[in-house]
């Protein structure tokens, strides 16, 4: 029974929600690290370049969810997890590149557009194909 549901893109979904809890976290310790108290979100660069790079991860992170399992449950679920893991990937790089240096994003920031790109196209073609074979 269990075979039948989508474990790969369970797990990927609590692995992806976790990093997003880590980067939270982080923005938490930078918050300490410079006594910047909430609700005040400017401050020096590093913090602010902290505080944003998150904010852009949030911003993202419904776009990707409804991605990765429309991707994974109309077209491969296989696919699609892997595309989440290297989201994931290219979410972390981003944020700390971030961290360092605005123009260090670039890297993780184009990695997680293209993963986008694929659940998107892959998430099309299935919607498609079940469209076809459903009212076909």
């Amino acid at each position: 029974m269990t075979s039948d549901l989508p474990v790969l893109l369970a797990a990927v979904s609590v692995l992806s929600a976790l990093h997003m809890g880590f980067q939270a976290r982080r923005v938490g310790w930078s918050r300490m690290k410079f006594k910047i108290v909430p609700p005040i979100v400017t401050g020096p660069p590093e913090f602010e370049r902290t505080f944003r790079a998150h904010q852009n991860s949030v911003e993202f992170y419904a776009i990707f969810v409804v991605l990765l399992w429309i991707s994974g449950i109309f077209f491969n679920e296989v696919l699609a997890a892997l595309g989440g893991l290297v989201y994931i990937v290219g979410r972390e790089m981003y944020f700390t590149g971030y961290i360092s240096e605005s123009k260090r994003r670039l890297p993780g920031f184009y990695l997680v557009l293209f993963v986008l790109l694929f659940l998107a196209v892959t998430a099309a073609i299935g919607i498609f194909q079940a469209f076809l074979d459903k009212y076909l």
